[in-house]
């Protein structure tokens, strides 16, 4: 990436600081020089494998399928439990696209649903709530889509027996949650599959790249073959279904060996960062911090912040402006997805605390690399922002 701010639309002085940049080492360097030297470069190769099985004992799951997106695994998790044409499926409101968007890819029907204050993921009451309507209406979901948000984990006892009640599977979109745990156990594996993102962005990466995890081989087996244009096992090319090319590729497998070996030191170094900000932010009127939930390991992915203009002096907008001005990336928290006009007329259940949390929320600068210098500048433009005291 560059830093040249003119490059990136900063106006202030000094080297681009990103929101969440890719943090990168020596490891990384040597076992994709492994990958060139035996010529492994295709799709699939030693590097997949090892990082398949690597990846599945880390997470606690019998199975894993290394693919080319988050995105693309929950796609692939979604066709291969039978969701599709004329099925509605329940998602987390408050989340990226690409939570809903695989939904929508199978011919489906989302539904979203809001968050609670404790986690900001799904609320486990309104779920429930709405699933005992919808059994009395005869009309059940097919599936429940939990997104696991900015490296929380949303409370999963609750919603997986709400779901079990009624007989609906859920599959749980752990994109931005690696690292995270709930009651002991990693996020991804409770569902009947987990998914996955190594976006450039996220707490390991394999440049791009995603996982899809779970308990049932034969789940894990059709997603391979699906995965690999679904060629059937004949020396010519057959195929009897459709299939899509989303295998990860040798290299890129590579990278993501060496990151995942430090999965630790990235989560232990992101809890830092949050640590700073809240020693450095904590004290100023208005401002709140994501909460780390009783249940279990908040990564703290991004350090997120929620600002109340009445007491802090500015909006969110404006602090984020700021930052901007001085060539410092943030961001708003995500849009909810009820709010965006591609799902305009969707169904929602609640919608309130996802409108008010993207309202005020605001993600600072959180990298794993992020320097004290940075972290010390972005604290500073922040705390000049409030003309509410402090």
């Amino acid at each position: 990436m560059s830093s040249d701010p003119a490059r990136h639309g900063g106006g202030g002085q000094g080297r681009r600081v990103y929101l969440s940049p890719p943090h990168i080492g020596e490891e990384e360097h040597a076992l994709v020089e492994d990958a060139l030297a035996s010529n492994w470069i295709a799709p699939l190769g030693p590097h997949v494998d090892a990082f398949e099985r690597e990846f599945a004992a880390v997470v606690g799951s019998p199975h894993a399928v290394a693919l080319s997106s988050g995105t693309a695994a929950l796609h692939l998790a979604l066709i291969v439990s039978g969701v599709g044409r004329g099925d509605e499926v329940a998602v987390s409101s408050l989340t990226f696209a690409a939570s809903a968007n695989p939904i929508r890819y199978v011919g489906a029907t989302p539904v979203f649903v809001d968050a609670d204050e404790q986690s900001w993921n799904m609320d486990p009451r309104l779920l429930a709530e709405w699933l005992d309507s919808r059994a009395r209406a005869g009309r059940l979901p097919k599936a429940v889509v939990v997104v696991h948000l900015y490296g929380q984990s949303a409370d999963l006892d609750p919603i997986r027996a709400s779901c079990a009640r009624h007989g609906v599977m859920v599959h749980e979109d752990a994109a931005e949650a690696l690292g995270a745990t709930y009651k002991g156990r990693s996020p991804g594996t409770a569902g009947l599959t987990g998914t996955f993102s190594f976006n450039g962005n996220k707490i390991i990466t394999t440049s791009g790249g995603g996982m899809l995890v779970t308990a049932e081989p034969g789940l894990a087996a059709h997603a391979r073959k699906l995965a690999t244009q679904a060629r059937e096992p004949a020396p010519h090319y057959e195929h009897a279904e459709i299939g899509y090319n989303y295998r990860l590729s040798n290299i890129c497998a590579a990278i993501g060996r060496a990151q995942l070996s430090r999965l630790e030191q990235r989560v232990a170094a992101r809890r830092t960062v949050f640590d700073r900000y809240q020693q450095g932010l904590g004290d100023l009127p208005g401002v709140a911090f994501a909460p780390e939930c009783p249940w279990g390991r908040h990564t703290r992915w991004l350090t997120c912040v929620l600002i109340d203009p009445g007491q802090f002096g500015a909006d969110r907008e404006q602090v984020r402006a700021a930052l901007e001005g001085e060539n410092i990336e943030a961001r708003p928290l995500w849009k909810p997805m009820h709010l965006q006009p591609v799902y305009r007329g969707c169904e929602v259940v609640g919608g309130s605390v996802s409108a008010h949390l993207f309202d005020h929320g605001l993600c600072l600068p959180s990298g794993s690399s992020l320097s004290l210098q940075d972290q010390e500048r972005t604290i500073g433009i922040v705390r000049q922002c409030c003309r509410g005291g402090g």
